[in-house]
């Protein structure tokens, strides 16, 4: 495969994302820096944002986890293909879990002010003028999620290292917005918040030739096929240049603390059943062991649900 021409390259902090102008033809390549960080990406057609990434129709089309070989569609009615899946080196995407948001955190573990996806994900694409409103559900890449019997749904911790990477092959005029998964106290970035690596590439000739051809089928529609082709509002977006980054809790930091362990507890913590997802790092193996714990404990909805309240006419919204 020829080499690749580098556009644009960019390392996303925790806490942080990126609303970035991709070109059909273009490759956005989202990587690993350290291992087991979640991503959540948005996009919306460049040129007309009421087109967007739609999870249902994904899904529908390539199940739970699309991976290398499958496309990203847009919502009805255009359902057309947005991206396509070059490669994808890890293989666990999800398509089934929504972002986290600050009602999860509020609802679920009682933080008032918690970074989340959707925050993040929200204040990325106001560069461009979008609001919260124009969030959509995610396509989380490198994030492990499984269908159990019965129909309940879990989130599994990553096994991805640092390296691994998924590229996507816009196939339209895009506005592409990954972010840096604000979880850090849940299974799906094992418990920790890593830097990402992006970058836009041109895309190889090898790369075009490798898309599937796709019908261009009369039910996919545009507004100049809607009854009411009259659109209310300007849709092209356009980057406001005085745009000033504004996002919950950043920077992050990061507190050291100190754990003494007798032998007992450092022979139990290297007999984790999960220590082999972290090497050498028993901090980490620790505060997984931790929060697994605390989660066990006291969160009795991982996945989001409020507290339910046995008296009906308590806490209703106003």
């Amino acid at each position: 495969m020829s080499a690749r021409a580098v556009v644009a390259e960019w390392i996303l902090q925790p806490g942080t994302g990126k609303a970035i102008e991709l070109r059909a033809g273009q490759v956005l390549r989202i990587e690993q820096v350290e291992g087991g960080q979640c991503v959540d990406f948005n996009a919306f057609n460049l040129h007309d944002y009421k087109e967007f990434m739609h999870c249902g129709r994904t899904r529908t089309v390539h199940g739970f986890n699309p991976t290398t070989g499958s496309f990203l569609w847009s919502a009805p009615p255009r359902e057309r293909a947005m991206f396509y899946i070059l490669a994808d080196s890890v293989g666990r995407n999800d398509v089934l879990f929504p972002r986290c948001s600050a009602y999860v955190y509020e609802s679920t573990y009682g933080f008032h002010a918690h970074t989340n996806c959707h925050d993040i994900q929200a204040e990325a694409q106001r560069e461009y003028g979008l609001t919260p409103d124009d969030v959509h559900d995610s396509f989380n890449l490198f994030m492990f999620t499984e269908v159990q019997a019965g129909g309940a749904v879990k989130i599994t911790r990553q096994d991805t290292v640092a390296g691994d990477y998924i590229e996507l092959l816009a196939l339209v005029d895009t506005l592409a917005v990954p972010n840096v998964c604000g979880a850090d106290v849940m299974r799906t970035s094992n418990f920790f918040l890593k830097p990402i690596k992006v970058q836009v590439l041109e895309a190889a000739e090898a790369d075009l030739a490798r898309v599937p051809r796709l019908p261009v089928l009369a039910s996919q529609r545009t507004p100049r096929d809607f009854r009411n082709p009259t659109i209310k509002a300007d849709r092209e977006l356009r980057r406001d240049k005085g745009y000033e980054p504004q996002f919950l809790n950043t920077p992050l930091t990061v507190a050291e603390v100190v754990v003494e362990l007798d032998d007992a507890e450092l022979a139990a913590l290297q007999g984790y059943e999960h220590r082999a997802l972290y090497a050498d790092d028993l901090g980490a193996a620790l505060r997984d062991l931790f929060f697994s714990w605390w989660e066990e404990r006291f969160v009795t909805s991982p996945n989001g649900a409020p507290t339910v309240s046995s008296t009906p006419d308590e806490g209703l919204t106003p």
